[in-house]
């Protein structure tokens, strides 16, 4: 059996190379993308079993035709895309869990994390998700759980 593929998209090259050396060192095969264009396109090409997504990014030029890629619109996207919609999202954010929450959470985001991560939490979330995911319904919680509260440490059954 191959490594499980996770995405991790954030604007911040230091916390993509804590995640992706994190998440390697847990066993996963781990892509990067620094901004929406770039994620969208990693998304089609490599086919993440799931996404680690920021919410807020600079506007993104080059790719897309200028389109000011968010997490937002990249989940929205993700939603409507054949090959992409039932792709776990886990949000990370350096912005107020209380203006986004809510959004996220309605888009299908599996859990919402504040910066910075606490890794160790992120990895078991990732490995319950991806061990639940399959049977899970698209957009629904995982089953027996609760999404993490802001700044409250994750529970795990």
């Amino acid at each position: 059996m191959s490594a499980q593929k996770i995405l991790v998209v954030d604007d911040n090259p230091v916390v993509v190379k804590t995640l992706q050396l994190k998440l390697a060192a847990a066993g996963f095969q781990v892509a990067t993308a620094l901004d929406g264009g770039a994620a969208l396109a990693s998304i089609r090409q490599d086919r993440p079993d799931l996404v680690v997504l920021d919410i807020n990014f600079p506007p993104d030029v080059s790719h897309g035709g200028g389109i000011a890629w968010d997490g937002m619109l990249l989940m929205q996207w993700l939603g409507r895309m054949e090959e992409a919609k039932n792709i776990p999202i886990v949000i990370i954010t350096g912005e107020s869990p209380d203006k986004y929450r809510d959004q996220a959470m309605k888009l299908g985001a599996k859990a919402f994390f504040t910066k910075p991560v606490a890794n160790d939490e992120l990895v078991a979330l990732i490995r319950q998700t991806l061990t639940v995911a399959p049977e899970s319904p698209a957009g629904s919680t995982l089953a027996g759980s609760v999404p993490p509260q802001p700044d409250a440490p994750l529970k795990m059954k």
